[in-house]
């Protein structure tokens, strides 16, 4: 069963059938010899066939003998970012996919082993979840369904088996009313939303000091006056948060800034965006909006 698995068993029968037309050949090619010099040009062809045939046959072994390796090296079948109408489409591929009454797996697996349910109905393959997790992980019964998704909002884990996909669009796309903010060191902003568009918005930058010249305050103590510019810039992040008007809380930027606000959002992510706080907040939710898409 493990040949089968491993596709060697029809590697197998397909070497045998070309040693067998190779040694049919070669019989023909005994016969050709006695034959006039007017079929030499036949015999020569046969030939270059025969070799063809030979180097066919050492092709297919020497993919057996890979494939018999005690390791094989997997990798996902295609990665593909994801966000908006891009991402609206694919979601709703997803959605359409119908099986009979529990043939479709839908999961969200974090970084924890995963559950042997996901292993086993994603076989030999199982490793490639695990390499991309957290993820959504979706396949059926019959495997033509087979990709992981890693989601904005992470929900807690599960596994479930339906007659199709099961997940909340919300953990992919912005939907309702919420509130997405950027925190920076020096920067903060804030838009109020309602699905994609943007109705309110707050930012400021604080000055900081960034750079130690000579003559000036000691290192240590311009460090230390950094670290409470930051601080006092954080605090008058946290009042600014407390003016908006929605109860949902998403906050992302800089990662050592992030932890003072672990508590009051729902999700907090990583981002890259600079620059002004406007512009800068326009980036952060395209960022914070996109989805990584991994065909298992």
């Amino acid at each position: 069963m493990l040949d089968e698995l491993l596709g060697r068993a029809r590697l197998r029968e397909r070497i045998e059938e070309l040693e067998d037309e190779n040694r049919h050949l070669t019989r023909q090619l005994d016969a050709e010899s006695d034959r006039r010099a007017d079929v030499e040009t036949e015999r020569q062809a046969a030939e270059r066939r025969a070799n063809r045939l030979d180097d066919r046959v050492q092709e297919l072994e020497d993919r057996v003998e890979r494939l018999s390796g005690s390791e094989q090296e997997l990798s996902v079948r295609r990665r593909e970012t994801l966000c908006g109408d891009r991402l609206t489409t694919i979601l709703d591929r997803l959605e359409s996919v119908e099986t009979d009454p529990e043939g479709a797996l839908s999961a969200f697996v974090g970084d924890a082993p995963l559950p042997d349910a996901v292993s086993d109905a994603f076989g030999d393959r199982s490793s490639l979840v695990s390499r991309v997790a957290p993820c959504f992980a979706f396949t059926d019964d019959a495997r033509l369904l087979s990709v992981a998704l890693d989601p904005p909002i992470e929900p807690d884990p599960f596994v479930t088996w339906d007659d199709g996909a099961v997940f909340d669009r919300s953990h992919f796309e912005p939907t309702g009313e919420f509130t997405l903010a950027l925190v920076r060191s020096d920067l903060f902003a804030m838009g109020e939303y309602h699905g994609r568009e943007r109705i309110a918005f707050h930012g400021f930058d604080s000055d900081l000091g960034r750079n130690h010249s000579k003559g000036g305050f000691s290192q240590a103590r311009f460090e230390r006056l950094r670290d409470e510019q930051i601080d006092s810039h954080l605090e008058r992040c946290l009042v600014a948060l407390e003016e908006r008007s929605t109860d949902r809380l998403y906050v992302v930027g800089e990662q050592t800034v992030l932890d003072a606000f672990e508590e009051a959002a729902d999700a907090t992510a990583t981002v890259d965006a600079t620059g002004d706080p406007e512009p800068a907040l326009d980036d952060a939710f395209y960022d914070f909006w996109t989805t990584t898409l991994w065909a298992i």
